[in-house]
């Protein structure tokens, strides 16, 4: 049987588009994964991003959940540190409650922003450091076992909300390994750690009530397109606007100023962030898949479509759909 296909989306905002519009691009995704037999859609919390509109997952999962009828939607993930493990409880509870049986809840230990950002957002750095404790208190209140003392989650208790820990490094690997968790690895921007955390979780694992045996979902960057060349087209686009985003931070470059941006070490470092990328046409791609699946040890692929069009984006989750196997 085919490895499951999950889909990763930012709700992004691309060029001449509102964020209301990148919202209606996230609902058309998750009804498109829907129909394509996707296992689930999972969306990243990022802040202070102009190009990134999932800064509240819970609110978009909502939002999307109520256009869709049976695919899994979650969070990849809620960065914990921003916020109180009872909130996420409650919020995450409360889509349960809402969507029974459809809802993931991911969780991350980097802020997913910047410093002055992280002040805004009422947090400190110090604030990963309870990461571990904090995944624990959170998993009380979802099971109805409180580690707080005349603290319950409502809505959340006993709703057992699937937890997920996401991770780039040893760090999340270990903490999902001895939580008896499922581990899923950013492979699609933070690749050079891969082997080594998925063995260190599968060599850690113990089990728990949520998960008898380890499970690994790993991340992949993905660009499809029927023609070879248009593929080469899509991919060299999503590598300039990669760059663009992350060097100009907001400045115009002209083309011939974004030529040699591309041929600048920081550009270098940019493109390394996105090392395990399937670009070509369907069987290309599929094989790459089927490569990737067995060198990262994965139970499940959570593709990232990368193409600056989102008519792009949705024709290759179909060609890979229709071509997975």
């Amino acid at each position: 049987m085919a490895l499951p296909l999950s889909v990763i989306d930012f709700a992004t905002v691309r060029e001449n588009q509102s964020v209301g519009e990148s919202f209606a691009d996230s609902v058309t995704l998750a009804r498109h994964a829907e129909r394509l037999g996707y296992t689930r859609v999972w969306y990243a919390e990022h802040h202070n991003m102009p190009t990134i509109a999932s800064s509240a997952p819970a609110v978009l999962i909502a939002h999307v959940a109520a256009h869709t009828e049976r695919i899994r939607l979650g969070s990849g993930g809620v960065m914990l540190p921003n916020h109180s493990p009872l909130t996420i409880a409650e919020q995450f509870g409360t889509l349960a409650e809402l969507h029974p049986g459809r809802i993931d809840l991911g969780l991350g230990r980097a802020p997913g922003t910047d410093p002055r950002t992280l002040r805004a957002l009422r947090r400190s750095p110090e604030s990963a450091e309870s990461f571990p404790q904090d995944v624990k208190e959170l998993r009380g209140y979802l099971t109805g076992n409180s580690l707080i003392p005349g603290v319950q989650a409502m809505p959340g208790a006993g709703t057992d909300v699937p937890l997920t820990i996401l991770g780039s490094s040893l760090f999340g690997a270990q903490l999902a390994a001895a939580y008896g968790l499922p581990y899923a690895f950013a492979s699609h921007f933070a690749p050079d750690a891969l082997v080594d955390a998925v063995a260190a979780y599968r060599s850690q694992f113990q089990p728990s009530e949520q998960l008898a045996e380890p499970f690994v979902i790993a991340a992949v960057n993905v660009i499809i397109s029927e023609d070879a060349q248009d593929a080469a087209r899509q991919l060299e686009a999503t590598q300039r606007s990669r760059v663009r985003a992350m060097v100009g931070r907001g400045r115009e470059f002209t083309d011939e100023e974004m030529d040699m941006v591309m041929a600048s070490p920081a550009a270098a470092q940019i493109l390394h962030m996105l090392s395990y990328t399937g670009a070509g046409t369907p069987d290309t791609v599929v094989d790459y898949l089927h490569r990737f699946a067995e060198h990262a040890d994965a139970d499940e692929l959570m593709i990232s479509p990368t193409a600056t069009r989102q008519p792009d984006v949705l024709t290759a989750m179909e060609l890979l759909a229709d071509n997975w196997n």
